[in-house]
């Protein structure tokens, strides 16, 4: 068995590189947006046009991500969101949403002072995670079969 996971939400640590590196030796492919801030607020304007206006230089940066993420998150079998400390992250709400209209199986990775504002995401998980390492051991676990230790 092998699983392809997408790894969504907050950019602002290196969880993804923890989840990676951690799962280095299991049959697992991994993608992710474009983490890189200002080519992901930019990347609309850069290759279309400059907008005078913030709305649509910010929507338009949107829909070019959007084509990425939709198609990380289609060809998934394991959608990843985090949600961290900062900012409101209305985008890795979105991406749980749209990861569980599409039926994937999602873990949601934040830490436990966020658990009330995202109970209704949490709902729609089949895991909750506070930390990295957990989430390498549920994909460790579904792989082999094998508990951590």
């Amino acid at each position: 068995m092998s699983l392809k996971v997408y790894l969504s939400g907050e950019i602002h640590t290196d969880w993804r590189e923890q989840i990676v590196e951690g799962a280095k030796g299991l049959d697992v492919s991994f993608d992710s947006p474009v983490t890189d801030h200002a080519a992901s607020d930019d990347c609309g304007v850069a290759i279309l046009g400059a907008e005078p206006d913030k709305y649509w230089h910010d929507h338009k940066g949107a829909m070019v991500n959007a084509i990425r993420t939709r198609k990380g998150i289609e060809g998934a079998d394991v959608v990843v969101v985090r949600f961290g400390d900062k900012y409101k992250q209305w985008n890795a709400a979105f991406d749980a949403g749209y990861a569980a209209a599409l039926g994937k199986s999602i873990i949601v990775l934040n830490p436990p002072e966020h658990q009330h504002a995202l109970k209704e995401v949490h709902a729609a998980a089949l895991a909750v995670a506070q930390e990295p390492p957990q989430v390498v051991e549920i994909l460790r676990y579904v792989l082999t079969g094998s508990l951590p230790g």
